[in-house]
């Protein structure tokens, strides 16, 4: 049983190896460039999104670190706003006690004043009253009239030599 397809022939060999070549020529210049082509595009393009995801990267890091820049510039103009809030509050808490220390204060020495004022005023008056009682009894022991310029006469003297032997 003699196969042909399995019998070796050397015109079908011959043929079989130049279709073979005539198609990898084809298909080299067919296929394979646009393929190697469209690869090589491909691969561009994903070397292109590589560096561009790297850059959206480096630029993310960046705005992260500016952010967060801010937000310690920001802290600490927070911590100085607290600070000098604070100190104003503090000065003007001292600035208060003081002025109500010197109202204080101001009050208390016109109320001495007034005090010293009125003391005196009634130390007056007791003297004058105890003058004139003195004059009336001295008048009623003495049974006679005094006059109200005597009278005068004698309260004046009487608190000159009152108020000279006080001081």
């Amino acid at each position: 049983m003699n196969n042909p397809l399995v019998q070796p022939d050397p015109g079908l060999f011959i043929w079989t190896i130049l279709t073979f070549l005539v198609l990898v020529a084809l298909l080299a210049k067919f296929a394979w460039r646009p393929l190697l082509a469209a690869l090589d595009r491909r691969h561009q393009l994903i070397a292109k999104s590589v560096e561009d995801a790297e850059r959206a990267r480096q630029e993310l890091e960046r705005v992260r670190q500016d952010a967060a820049k801010l937000l310690a510039d920001a802290r600490i103009e927070g911590e100085s706003i607290v600070a000098r809030s604070r100190t104003a509050a503090e000065r003007l808490g001292e600035e208060m006690r003081q002025k109500a220390a010197a109202e204080a204060a101001g009050i208390l020495t016109k109320a001495e004043r007034e005090i010293q004022l009125e003391t005196s005023r009634a130390i007056e008056q007791v003297r004058r009253e105890a003058v004139e009682l003195s004059v009336e009894i001295a008048s009623k022991i003495l049974h006679r009239a005094v006059t109200p310029e005597d009278n005068r006469a004698l309260i004046e003297d009487t608190i000159k030599q009152i108020g000279g032997t006080r001081h």
